[in-house]
């Protein structure tokens, strides 16, 4: 999948990656999968793109609040050949015209508090400052039809607060994933599948580790090889 990002400013990480091979994984328990898919917070394309790509009957929305990004993911849908409908502006202030099966997203997950980036863009795609947890927890769940799948991943150190607001907001998380950095270091990221309105029990898969030694693992290279991405840095 050929992916255009921006030149300076916030490009797709190994998350992302992370995330589109948790949500497969646990999309693969369905038989039919189906319907309509919001990515919110697109940037690039990527998170949506991929699930689309590998699920044909989905119907890919995005939704995206930074102009550069809007222009990125129409470019990197048509060069991929993947239709998607775009609704342009904040997803906490957007009016949808239909309900979704599916939200996905990377959303910006690092606390308010700590020291930020001088750049807008950056600010914007990494901090939950433009999008604070409850809200969007919130707006997920009035977006989502009944039994709507959500899945994202999140700063681990926040877990507790993750955990309360999706039950607030009737949520039953059904499926996740901690990513450990190294094997002998504390997991980083989380990675969460929850349900509108399920009762199932939750099941935690074996933990990811990023590296061994030096190198990607072995899980993390089969991911990679799975996604099969290439950027292009441009100036926009």
């Amino acid at each position: 999948m050929l992916l255009y990002q921006p030149k300076d400013g916030y490009c797709y990480n190994s998350d992302t990656h992370f995330l589109y091979d948790f949500i497969i994984r646990n999309l693969n328990q369905f038989k039919n999968i189906n319907g309509e898919i919001l990515d919110i917070g697109s940037g690039s394309g990527i998170l949506g793109l991929l699930v689309a790509r590998d699920n044909p009957k989905l119907s890919l929305n995005q939704s995206e609040i930074q102009e550069e990004f809007q222009f990125l993911s129409q470019i990197n849908s048509k060069c991929n050949k993947i239709e998607a409908k775009m609704y342009k502006g904040s997803f906490l202030q957007l009016e949808f015209d239909k309900k979704f099966d599916i939200c996905i997203s990377n959303p910006p997950f690092y606390h308010s508090n700590v020291i930020k980036s001088e750049n807008e863009n950056l600010k914007i795609a990494r901090y939950n400052d433009s999008m604070p947890l409850e809200d969007f927890i919130s707006k997920t769940n009035r977006v989502l039809k009944p039994k709507g799948k959500f899945f994202f991943c999140y700063d681990v150190k926040q877990i507790n607060e993750i955990l309360l607001l999706l039950k607030k907001y009737k949520f039953n998380v059904e499926s996740m994933q901690f990513v450990h950095p190294k094997k002998d270091k504390d997991a980083t990221l989380v990675l969460v599948y929850a349900r509108k309105d399920s009762k199932s029990l939750t099941k935690v898969l074996s933990a990811m580790t990023v590296f061994e030694k030096d190198e990607f693992s072995k899980e993390v290279l089969k991911i990679y090889e799975k996604s099969l991405t290439h950027s292009i840095k441009v100036e926009i």
